[in-house]
């Protein structure tokens, strides 16, 4: 008999964390394993989640709104301990997959719940309040595993939380990302304003983690250097966090830049999945500086749409990632190295096709039933004699 899991998420939205769950709950189905997804979201919109979900799932009621950070954070906690409370004697293990819902499952295990807590820390945020750094700190001491998605972070945790953890690490859904025909690509990109034009895809938002003031900057750089200028989509923003001071701030430094809003940079928002593969079929080259990822899914949805990448030359790129054979890798928070290496992109045809060969060869060896069969051996080690 296999391990009863539940993945335990804190939101319904695209963020990285939310659509690891939900690749690995449906891959976990798909090689026959029982898996339930959890959240807090509701169901007044189809089944809740930003897209059709192939896997069992329960959501618990969101809180309400509330104005302040810290309050989000633990209303949170406690309604989705609320809500595991009574499910608790459903599952052997709650593979919870951020702060909150690590939070939320050790208060039940410790009300006397039998079931153990495994932890994927997808990445380490930089909180600046006394409370949130402690219950951040709290949800990676007291999970019972912890997992992570990349080397850097195991030697991290390592090394700035005393604890151990396994590298497991994501995969890519390459069925998710398929050709979209010559007319739909045509229509995406007049969405954009970018027929004719070389068209950037930026995904995540405008946020400090994203390095997007530093994209906005380099797309400035890029106005004049080229016969034609190029057009930056932006895809994504929905966050727990606010970030609307950050992205005020970004937008407000336009016309320093050179930049029009709605002509060189359009913001896209949320989109629906059916979209975003659509934008990602639609783009012309991957646009990603990110100062910190956990891993960086979005490379890889990127690539497995053959769209070349330029991103950040950090740590967690370089595990996976060489600097011009699969993508270009520019230093980190350095506006006119990232504008350089976007104008290669643009006048360089061989290096746009070089770079999407080696990026079809990074994503066929990421895939996510490898991903499942890998946390099917941990939960194998952490609920012994179960299969």
């Amino acid at each position: 008999m296999t391990p009863r899991v539940a993945l335990v998420t804190y939101s319904t939205k695209p963020r990285g964390g939310v659509v690891h769950t939900l690749a690995l709950a449906e891959a976990l189905v798909g090689l026959g394993h029982d898996v339930t997804v959890i959240a807090l979201g509701d169901r007044t919109n189809g089944n809740g989640f930003y897209r059709p979900v192939a896997a069992p799932h329960t959501l618990f009621p969101a809180p309400a709104p509330r104005s302040t950070l810290e309050e989000r954070v633990f209303s949170s906690v406690d309604a989705l301990a609320d809500g595991l409370a009574g499910v608790a004697g459903d599952f052997d293990i709650l593979h919870t997959q951020d702060c909150i819902s690590a939070r939320a499952a050790v208060r039940v295990r410790q009300a006397g719940a039998a079931f153990t807590v495994v932890r994927t820390v997808h990445h380490v945020d930089d909180f600046t309040t006394p409370a949130l750094i402690d219950c951040q700190r709290q949800a990676i001491l007291e999970p019972d595993r912890l997992l992570v998605v990349s080397e850097h972070w195991r030697r991290l945790l390592r090394c700035e939380y005393g604890v151990e953890s396994s590298v497991v690490y994501n995969g890519v859904d390459q069925s998710r990302f398929g050709p979209i025909s010559a007319g739909q690509r045509a229509i995406f990109r007049e969405r954009a304003g970018a027929t004719g034009r070389f068209l950037f895809l930026a995904v995540g938002g405008i946020e400090p983690r994203k390095g997007s003031a530093y994209l906005l900057e380099a797309m400035g750089l890029l106005k004049g250097r080229v016969e034609q200028n190029p057009v930056l989509a932006v895809v994504g923003g929905h966050s727990f966090q606010d970030y609307a001071a950050y992205r005020d701030a970004a937008l407000a430094r336009l016309p320093e830049w050179g930049l029009d809003l709605g002509t060189d940079l359009v913001m896209l928002g949320t989109v629906c999945d059916a979209d975003l593969a659509g934008w990602y079929r639609a783009a012309d080259a991957l646009a990603f500086p990110s100062l910190k990822e956990g891993w960086g899914l979005v490379v890889l949805e990127a690539m497995s749409a053959d769209l070349p990448v330029v991103a950040t030359d950090i740590p967690v790129f370089r595990e996976y990632l060489t600097h011009g054979k699969d993508a270009l890798l520019v230093p980190m928070e350095d506006a006119a190295s990232l504008a350089s290496a976007m104008q290669e992109l643009m006048v360089d045809h061989e290096l746009r096709a070089r770079l999407r060969q080696g990026g079809q060869q990074v994503v066929d060896r990421f895939t996510w039933p490898e991903s499942a069969r890998q946390h099917l051996a941990v939960y194998d080690e952490v609920v012994p004699g179960k299969s």
